[in-house]
């Protein structure tokens, strides 16, 4: 009894210190530095919006060898637009109120500034593997441009243990047990067309997950969105009544108790809060993707991992909401265990029952493209640590049995070592950015000055104190 007891109390001290963690020190502290970001490199998702939304453009060129631009922005796109992204809307309505919504919208355009800086810094800093695909990350840019070798490995075992194998789990765990609920098919069956989808993918390492999102990932997200917008425009009066419903709930006069003030704050907390771990800005976690393109200049890609957060919370985040507000089926003070099958719910309403197929395949892909993607990041922190091919392998082979076992286990704990060890790691990566903004603004001031001119390639030489630190070979 004393050892249940014992277990009991950890689980219940690692839960709150998860949400201690999450609804208040992170919260602030990404928006903090990310306002932070935003002012000292002068507002570039706004000054810079051209480059933003022109950034796909020519992504996908090929390269010789490597992940090419596109590729790059695809993994984080599967990896963001994923099952947390859908639910976590419906969590934040239902936890937040309407109002949610609109404070995920500023938290967005603060992040996609966050998002620019932390992608910059891994292509600046990034490193050739002997695979042909670079690597970048955290821990490369605290290695190399602040001489943070121990808080870098820190950072990239968080990365190993929580991306590369915790949130696979994770998400094939929710896979599971939304088929398991709506289509009674056994977990056992999910777990074993898991794997064999998986295995080949991860199998053959980050320019295999390259080549498998640059495709799926993508159109996953563009049919989501569409069956989200035919919804919208059979409802066009609701669609509009639900957007004044959001920006007045944002300022305490929505269906939220506790007066204007007190309606406002749990607004901005919810919205924040599910915002900041939608679109990952800040977290450390995509740029582990961004370092891996080849790009002529540094600021290209983080100008496209910028275009994700905009896709990831402006437009697939907002879709869901009013997907969910013009259903009828959301109502002020409902119980957040119901959060998580809104979406899907809102869709069969309004398209018929026929459509809980299609959304659960669509959640099956988003969780899909999320366990693969984030398997990727804990790759590229791996090899941070190490070049041993077979333990490189091996890493592989595990990640994808740890992860089609999530299907047929019970992982609230291991969820909530999870989001504490990303939690952990995204404090340090805010500190690391932190220090080295003044190459993220030498970074963005070169690609102004170059900006239109025929040739748009970034020429280290010209920057001594950064050819000392970066690798001088990749940016003849």
């Amino acid at each position: 009894m004393k050892t249940a007891s014992i277990g009991i109390a950890l689980e219940n001290a690692l839960l709150w210190s998860v949400n201690m963690l999450y609804s208040w020190v992170l919260v602030f502290l990404l928006i903090g530095v990310g306002i932070a970001i935003t002012v000292y490199l002068g507002f570039p998702q706004i000054k810079n919006a051209r480059d933003i939304f022109h950034s796909v453009s020519g992504s996908r060129t090929q390269v010789l060898q490597g992940v090419t631009s596109f590729q790059a922005f695809a993994v984080g796109i599967g990896t963001r637009v994923g099952i947390g992204n859908i639910a976590g809307v419906a969590l934040a309505l239902v936890m937040g109120g309407p109002g949610a919504i609109f404070w995920m919208w500023i938290v967005a355009l603060v992040g996609m500034a966050t998002s620019f800086a932390e992608s910059v810094l891994a292509q600046v800093y990034k490193e050739k593997h002997p695979d042909g695909v670079f690597r970048g990350g955290p821990e490369y840019y605290m290695r190399k441009g602040l001489g943070w070798k121990q808080a870098g490995i820190i950072f990239a075992v968080i990365s190993v243990v929580a991306s590369g194998l915790a949130v696979p789990m994770v998400q094939i765990n929710t896979v599971a047990a939304t088929f398991n609920a709506n289509h009674d098919i056994s977990p056992y069956s999910t777990m074993l067309f898991t794997f064999l989808l998986l295995a080949p993918v991860i199998l053959g390492g980050i320019k295999s997950v390259a080549r498998a999102s640059e495709y799926l990932a993508p159109i996953m997200a563009a049919v989501y969105i569409l069956i989200s917008i035919v919804v919208i425009i059979l409802n066009p009066a609701a669609a509009l009544a639900a957007l004044v419903l959001i920006i007045k709930s944002a300022f305490g006069f929505g269906p939220i108790a506790g007066g204007i003030l007190g309606g406002i704050f749990i607004a901005l907390v919810n919205g924040a809060r599910r915002g900041l771990f939608s679109n990952e800005a800040g977290l450390g976690t995509t740029p582990h993707a961004a370092g891996s393109a080849t790009v002529a200049h540094p600021a290209q890609q983080g100008f496209l991992q910028s275009f994700g957060v905009f896709i990831d919370t402006i437009i697939v985040c907002t879709v869901t909401a009013l997907l969910i507000l013009t259903s009828g089926l959301y109502e002020a003070g409902m119980d957040p265990e119901l959060a998580g099958s809104l979406t899907a719910q809102s869709v069969s309403a309004q398209l018929g029952s026929w459509m809980a197929l299609p959304m659960s395949l669509i959640i099956f892909i988003f969780g899909y493209t999320t366990a693969y993607g984030a398997y990727s990041y804990g790759q590229s922190a791996l090899d941070h640590l190490t070049r041993n091919k077979y333990i490189s392998f091996g890493f592989r082979v595990v990640a994808v049995i740890v992860a089609s076992l999530g299907a047929i286990v019970k992982l609230p704990v291991v969820w909530a070592v999870s989001d504490l060890l990303l939690g952990l790691g995204a404090i340090i990566n805010l500190l690391a950015l932190i220090a080295l903004m003044k190459v993220v603004r030498t970074i963005l001031q070169d690609w102004n000055e170059l900006r239109d001119s025929d040739d748009m390639s970034f020429k280290i030489a010209k920057y001594p104190e950064l050819e000392k630190q970066a690798d001088k070979d990749i940016w003849v």
